[in-house]
This record gives structure tokens, C-alpha cells and sequence, in this order.
């Protein structure tokens, strides 16, 4: 732009002077007062062109300048903005995370102190031999019991979960938690080989809690990655009337109610049936504050869902072997021996009416898969969808209490010293 406007301006310059030129050679002076009259107002024109290309120029550097100096001062209001709402972000982040550490030590501290009151009115009974059927100690349960009552002692209780997917798409939707122990040599006691003794000997309580401890960590863990899995933890009978850990645990669960979302207490049918007054009211103080239950070890379809419905009793796991070596066929059609009136596919819609769903679990195969959809049920479990796997040592080491706290609290009953 500026360009073209210097052309016209040097054209105009020499229309000028040629025309001054003309005039001054028609006027009668001669061609040589002419030519000097032109080259004259030529070196005129281009000496006022150039002073006021100068000026012009300089005031479009002034310009320039003063634009720069406008933006250098938007940019530094910009960056002491910017400064500050970073130091805002910053204390606002310091802020929570101070508040969800605090929350998260405070959370860990109750659950530690459940567990030791749990294990104080443990020691006493773990303290006696453990009594054969005879009514004498025998040397291979006592040294069962001492390997469990040190598993305990020094955390070596692994935590392991095993998918429950949707059928059929097989996505993960909740998780069932196990409990493994391991001896001083590292071998993992799978539980049919130390609940014989366990039980007798008081220690199931202590595993049970341990291991209810361990699965709100794991839910606090999932939630804080926005993982909406739900995950299954076993609850005894036992740790349902336990008077001194039972009261502690159900203030800290009224207190985190958003864990009743994810967090589903499994006990076996027969527990369920035998469960006293004293365990049913306490479950119906965890179903008061949102909390879901589960029935498994299922032996028999014939389900008192009113009882399942006021126990708020949401699933029900049925080994894929008991679903379908009830089917019978009658008439034709396929009914379940328990049932006879009421054809098998239609089974799951009738729970599903009274509020609890079907899982059918210990899967093993593909043709039990195409069984079970036959049934209309909606999840399963079992190896064909994934093994119980333990979580990882670094996950774990978030969601034990100390090795020192159990052994104290271990040790408190008897005065002992380590």
C-alpha cells in the first residue's frame, strides 16, 4: 500500500515540474532555461517526496511502537492473571488434597481400631488349644491354628478378586474379594484347609474383617480411578454379632454412605437361614443406610423371597452345576425340579420380580454359558471368565493396616512380648 502510494506521489512530482517546465518554455525562454526550470523542480519534488516519506514513515514507527508497547502490557495484565489464578489453583489443589489425605489417614486409623477390638476379644480364644472332636488338642490343628494366628499377626492375609461379568457381552461389573493366607514358608492355606480350624479356634472373624477392611480400600481405590465396579466381601455370621467390632464398623459405614453403591456384603444360603435376631438386625441396619446383600453357596432353588426381599438381598450366586442339573423336562417343556409349575427360562424373571438377580457362577465351560443365556440370567462367574487373581504387592501395601498394630493388638490378651 504504502508502495503504490509513493508511484502516484513521484508521478504527480513529475507532472509538476514538466508542467512548470512547459509553462517557463512557452513564456519564450528558451529550451535551456526550460530544461533547468525542470530538473529544478525535480530535485525539489524529490527532496520534499523524501522529507515527507521520512515523516510518514516515523509516524508509522511511532505507531508500530506504540502497538508493540499495548500489547506487551495486555500481555503482562494476562500473565499476572494467569499468575494468580494458578496460585489459586495451586492452594485450592493443596487444599483438597490435604483435606483427602486427612480423610483417607482418619478412614484407615478407624478401620486399624476396628480391627483391634476385633482381635482383643480374639485372643483370649486363640490363647486355648484347639479341642479335637475327643476333647484333646491335636498337635496338627494346633500347629494349623498357630500358622493362621501368625498369618494374621504379620498381614499375611492376600486379597484376591475374580470378575463377575455380564452375559453375554462378558464385560466386568463387579468383582467377588477372596481371602488367602500364607505360612512362614510363603505356601498359600486355601480355606478349605484352614476354616476347619479357624472356626472353632475364633479366627474367622478376624480373617472376615481383615478382609472388609481391605475391600473399602479396594472400593476407594476404584472410585478414585472412576472405575464403577462393585465388589462382592464376604461377611460371617460371626462378624454380624460380633459386639465389639460390629458397632464400630457400622458407625464408620453410616458416616461413608457412598460406598453402599459398590460395596455388597455375600454370606451363604445357610448362614442366611440360620442367621439369629441379633445378625438380622444388624443387617437391617447396614440395609438402612443403602448397604446391598448377597446369598451364595446356593444348594437348592427353593427361595423364601419374602425373607430374601425384607433382608434386602439383591443377588443370588447359583453354581451353573445346580441351575442346570435341576432342569427337568416335563411334558415337554423344561421346568427345574423345584419348580416344577414354572418353566426354567422364566425362573430369573421371577426373582427379578421380588428385586434379586442371578448370578450364575463356577463357569467352566462355553456349552454351561449357552445353558445359562437359555435361562435368561443376566451374569456370571467362574474360571472361563477369569481366575481369582491377587492384587498386585503395591495395591496391597495401600489397603493393610501395619504389621506391628496386628501383632500388638495380637498380643495385647496374653502380655506377651516380641
Amino acid at each position: 500500500m504504502r508502495k503504490a502510494v509513493l508511484a502516484l506521489l513521484s508521478g504527480a512530482y513529475l507532472l509538476l515540474a514538466t508542467s512548470a517546465a512547459a509553462l517557463v518554455w512557452r513564456a519564450g525562454a528558451g529550451w535551456p532555461v526550460g530544461a533547468a526550470v525542470l530538473v529544478g523542480s525535480l530535485g525539489l519534488a524529490f527532496a520534499l517526496h523524501s522529507l515527507i516519506g521520512r515523516a510518514a514513515e516515523t509516524k508509522a514507527l511511532r505507531r508500530e511502537i506504540g502497538q508493540v508497547r499495548d500489547a506487551h502490557r495486555l500481555l503482562a495484565d494476562q500473565l499476572e492473571r494467569t499468575e494468580i489464578t494458578l496460585s489459586e489453583l495451586h492452594n485450592s489443589i493443596h487444599a483438597e488434597t490435604e483435606a483427602a489425605t486427612e480423610a483417607l489417614t482418619s478412614e484407615v486409623r478407624m478401620l486399624e481400631d476396628l480391627v483391634a477390638r476385633m482381635s482383643d476379644s480374639l485372643e483370649a480364644r486363640v490363647a486355648h488349644p484347639f479341642p479335637s472332636h475327643s476333647g484333646r488338642a491335636e498337635p496338627a490343628n494346633l500347629a494349623l491354628v498357630a500358622a493362621v494366628r501368625e498369618a494374621l499377626a504379620e498381614n499375611r492375609v492376600d486379597l484376591y478378586l475374580q470378575p463377575v461379568v455380564s452375559l453375554p457381552q462378558r464385560r466386568t461389573v463387579f468383582y467377588e474379594s477372596f481371602s488367602r493366607l500364607r505360612d512362614a514358608t510363603g505356601r498359600v492355606l486355601m480355606p478349605a484347609e484352614y476354616l476347619a480350624v479357624a472356626e472353632p479356634a475364633g479366627l474367622v472373624s478376624a480373617i472376615d474383617n481383615l478382609l472388609l477392611f481391605r475391600c473399602v480400600q479396594i472400593v476407594r481405590r476404584l472410585a478414585k480411578n472412576d472405575r464403577k465396579v462393585g465388589i462382592f466381601c464376604n461377611i460371617s455370621l460371626a462378624s454380624l454379632g460380633d459386639e465389639a467390632f460390629f458397632p464400630a464398623f457400622l458407625e464408620f459405614l453410616a458416616e461413608n454412605r457412598d460406598l453402599s453403591g459398590a460395596l455388597i456384603f455375600e454370606l451363604g444360603q445357610d448362614a442366611f437361614r440360620e442367621r439369629g435376631g441379633v445378625e438380622a438386625r444388624n443387617m437391617a441396619k447396614l440395609a438402612d443406610l443403602g448397604f446391598r446383600f448377597s446369598i451364595d453357596k446356593v444348594t437348592d432353588l427353593d427361595f423364601d423371597f419374602q425373607d430374601l426381599a425384607r433382608a434386602d438381598v439383591k443377588f443370588a450366586k447359583v453354581s451353573a452345576n445346580v441351575l442346570l442339573d435341576q432342569l427337568l423336562e416335563v411334558e415337554g417343556r423344561m421346568t427345574s425340579k423345584s419348580l416344577k409349575d414354572l418353566q426354567a427360562g422364566d425362573f430369573a424373571a421371577v426373582t427379578r420380580r421380588f428385586g434379586v438377580e442371578l448370578i450364575a457362577e463356577k463357569v467352566e465351560s462355553e456349552r454351561q454359558v449357552i445353558d445359562v443365556l437359555e435361562l435368561d440370567i443376566a451374569y456370571g462367574q467362574g474360571h472361563l471368565f477369569g481366575e481369582p487373581r491377587a492384587i498386585r504387592d503395591a495395591v496391597l501395601a495401600e489397603t493393610q493396616p501395619p504389621a506391628e498394630f496386628m501383632q500388638g493388638a495380637l498380643k495385647r490378651r496374653t502380655g506377651t512380648r516380641g
